[in-house]
């Protein structure tokens, strides 16, 4: 783990690495909600073959990382750029999925050339967005932890503190808690050993401090963003399984017909959770080895 401090000094960032460090090819993999630097990912062993160095980070108030009160999704751009100037890094891919999926579209809106690419999977869109249903085919438990959220952070808190106890004592009652909420095709994902070991891991760490950054998460998906999803101008890929019931599809189109140079893959059968599987085959797109669904 490297620790990074935030712009103006104030917090720190914890920050980790993997694949081909010296000399990959640079990609940003923004964590879901909640989430933390050390996954799910993928493998090192792919990555190194790839020839790809992949740079997770905890989002402020996660695993190591100090809580940014207050923060718009779009405060990530900052973190983002001042991780890849200590790093050393002029420009860089950024990948996010579900609850990184809309800060990696803040990153490709708001750095510049500095981001290449950017491969957004099973994303939310702005709440609020014109002409979409937001919470339309969102499982309930999603739909009251938002609609907690926009009553505000005294409300949200409690809610999130009780649940946050719950996972730190057995990670494996996330998993557990939105059982009931999956499809059979997201079911089918997570009964992977490898992969619940992974989302397992990912919880604990995430919250073994606070449930800090997912109260803080929560609340800006809910806010205003901090930016416009159609100043983005980076070739941009969206990914959902159209059976997702947690951020759905319709998000997606939604952000598709806003991003003027995004292309977008609604694939049947499949929810969720498949993002992960789906994650290491846009790498190669991601480092510019691939066109888009090579």
């Amino acid at each position: 783990m490297i620790v990074v401090h935030s712009a103006d000094g104030s917090r720190r960032l914890a920050v980790a690495q993997r694949g081909l460090i010296t000399g990959g090819s640079p990609v940003f993999y923004l964590h879901g909600t909640p989430g933390s630097r050390v996954g799910p990912l993928p493998k090192h062993g792919l990555l190194y073959r790839l020839g790809i160095r992949l740079i997770t980070y905890d989002r402020p108030g996660y695993g190591d990382s100090d809580r940014h009160v207050g923060r718009q999704v779009g405060d990530v751009a900052s973190d983002v750029a001042t991780i890849a100037d200590r790093l050393g890094l002029d420009r860089f891919a950024v990948v996010g999925r579900s609850g990184g999926g809309p800060h990696a579209l803040a990153c490709a809106a708001l750095l510049g050339d500095r981001v290449t690419r950017a491969a957004v999977l099973v994303s939310l869109a702005p709440h609020g967005a014109e002409g979409l249903d937001w919470f339309d085919g969102m499982a309930e438990s999603n739909i009251e932890e938002y609609l907690t959220a926009m009553e505000g952070l005294a409300q949200l808190t409690p809610r999130l503190v009780v649940a946050a106890e719950t996972i730190r004592k057995d990670p494996v009652q996330l998993v557990n808690a939105i059982y009931d909420d999956l499809t059979e095709a997201d079911r089918e994902v997570v009964a992977d050993t490898a992969i619940r070991l992974m989302l397992v891991q990912n919880y604990a760490e995430a919250l073994r401090k606070s449930p800090d950054g997912w109260i803080d998460d929560a609340i800006a998906f809910c806010s205003p963003w901090g930016f416009d999803p159609a100043d983005i101008t980076v070739p941009t890929l969206l990914w959902h399984g159209a059976e997702d019931v947690f951020s759905p599809a319709s998000h997606s189109r939604w952000l598709a017909e806003r991003i003027p140079t995004a292309s977008v893959a609604i694939q049947r059968g499949v929810a969720h959770f498949h993002a992960l599987q789906v994650l290491p085959d846009l790498l190669p797109w991601l480092a510019g080895l691939a066109p888009a669904g090579g």
